[in-house]
Order: structure tokens, then sequence, then C-alpha cells
């Protein structure tokens, strides 16, 4: 079995206003989902993706008040690329700057891309990619032409970079498309999602907190689900249950280099309870949560 590429990318932040200002306002992705933590409820967990929130276009984040800040190194998702239709790279470099952001252009493996951190240091990149098509979600200011239509990709820092990609390409079905400067490029059949990176030298190790990665979530169906527990313990890897994350259905394991993976099925989506016109207008919760819908509530920072 191969995932057609990645479902989604989690991430921690501090300020639940900030993260929504900036993915919303600047990046201008869609909040497709406003829910909590389902393990703390205390905390809020925002979905930003493409007009549907289709996988492969989806960050979340995890805005905890008053957590420390992390570090960015091994055992982590280093940056998330996000793409672009050809030729607007010049617009968001423009957009970037003219919100106060730091803006490296670099050439990585032939082509050209925006290297940035978000306004709480994550680190984020910019890449053009025709193959993602356009976006159909356009808010004020950002046309088709420059929307970001999802995500490219994600840089890996592994403790053991070779058994990474080694679990990459023989597991999940990526081929090996480039390497330059110590980055190994793998690629997926997937039209978004579709890149992954792996950094054969990365220096320190990671530590978890606001401006880090927490997970990388791979596509998968929910007949696949269970029996990628059977492939995951056939190589020695153990993973958690099935959970139900009520848009999706998830299993989470580490792979050999440190980093946390998970396998989400693309079913059933975000439009389970709420329309089109409604994503992430309102606070959803849980089934198994709304019972203290009040109390959680009462503690989430008002936003």
């Amino acid at each position: 079995m191969n995932t057609p590429g990645l479902h989604h990318v989690t991430a921690f932040a501090k300020d639940p206003v900030e993260n929504l200002r900036f993915y919303t306002e600047v990046l201008g992705m869609r909040l497709v989902k406003k829910t909590v933590n389902f393990d703390d409820p205390a905390t809020y967990h925002f979905y930003f993706g493409n007009q549907n929130g289709d996988p492969g276009t989806i960050i979340t984040f995890f805005p905890f008040q008053g957590s420390r800040r992390g570090t960015v190194g091994k055992g982590q998702a280093g940056r998330i690329y996000f793409s672009v239709p050809k030729g607007a790279l010049p617009f968001w470099k423009s957009r970037l700057e003219q919100n106060g952001l730091s803006v490296t252009e670099q050439t990585l493996l032939s082509e050209q891309v925006l290297l940035f951190n978000d306004t709480e240091d994550l680190p984020l990149a910019i890449m053009e990619d025709e193959r993602s098509g356009k976006s159909q979600w356009t808010p004020d200011g950002i046309t088709e032409n420059e929307a970001i239509t999802g995500m490219r990709g994600v840089l890996l820092y592994s403790y053991r970079p070779e058994a990474t990609i080694r679990f990459l390409t023989e597991s999940f079905g990526y081929s090996k498309i480039g390497e330059e400067n110590q980055i190994v490029r793998l690629q997926s059949e997937a039209a978004v999602g579709h890149i992954i990176d792996v950094d054969l030298a990365p220096k320190e190790s990671g530590v978890g907190g606001w401006g880090t990665v927490h997970h990388v979530a791979f596509r998968t169906t929910g007949e696949e689900q269970a029996k990628w527990k059977d492939i995951l313990a056939a190589s020695h890897l153990s993973s958690s249950d099935i959970l139900d994350r009520s848009y999706f259905t998830s299993i989470y394991f580490r792979e050999s280099g440190g980093i946390l993976f998970e396998m989400a099925t693309d079913e059933p989506g975000f439009m389970t309870d709420e329309t089109f016109d409604g994503l992430g207008t309102e606070l959803k919760l849980p089934e198994w949560l709304e019972e203290h819908r009040n109390q959680i509530t009462g503690i989430l920072p008002k936003i």
C-alpha cells in the first residue's frame, strides 16, 4: 500500500488571536474548522486549508497560551512548504515584507523558493507549483493567480535520515527525484502535499513548543488504516489505536528517525457538522465533549 501524500501538518502556536490573523489575513487561507484539542479541551485546535479543507491543503495548530518556545531540530518536521501558482512569488515576497516579515529568496533543487517564519517563528516556505492548480478561496487582495493552493510538502529533520528515506520509499511509496546540498527530495503521485525533503545532516535536537511542528499526517483510507497497523508492526514500529478525530480517523506512530507521523483518512471530512458556507464559523465539539460546552467556552480565550 502507498499513501497518496500528506493529509495535514499540525504545529504549536502560543496566541490564538495572532495565529488566526496571520493564516487568514496574511496568507489568505480559509479557517475550515474551529474546535478544541481533544486531549486538552482548554486549548483551541484550528484547521486552515483551501475552500473545502481538502486533504493535502490543511495546516492545523494547537495555540497553547503560556507555553514554552520550542527549538526546531532533529525528530521534527523543520519547515512547511506551501504551493502557489506559477509566477506568484514576486507577489508573495512583497506581501510578506509589507507585513513586516523577513523573506529570503533561495534556489532549492533548481527551483526558486521564499523562506520565512510566521509571526510566532514557525519556519515556512512558498514555492510555485502548477501541479496543484488554482485556489477558489480568494480573500481581499489575493486573486486566484496568487492564492495558496495547499501544502507542497515538508522538510524533515531526522535522527536517522537514511532510515527515514528508506521507510518513505519502501513503505509509503515515495520516489527519490533529486538531491542537492545534503537535501534529498522525495515525491508522491498526489497533486498537493506530494513533496518530502529530508535533510541528511540536521544539527541540533528538536524540542517541542510554539514555533515547531508536532506531527506530519499522511493520507489513507478507512479500509487500509487497520492494515497499516500490521505493516508498521512488521517494521517494528508501534502505533496507537485507531482514534476518532471527528473529521477523520487516525493512527499515530514515531518512525525510526524520531518524527511523529499520523495516518489520517480522507473521510468524512469537514462538512459533517457545518455547511460549505459555514465552515469555521462556530466552535465545534465532539459528541463526548458537548455536555461540557459551557465549561469549555468559559475557559477558552476569547477570539
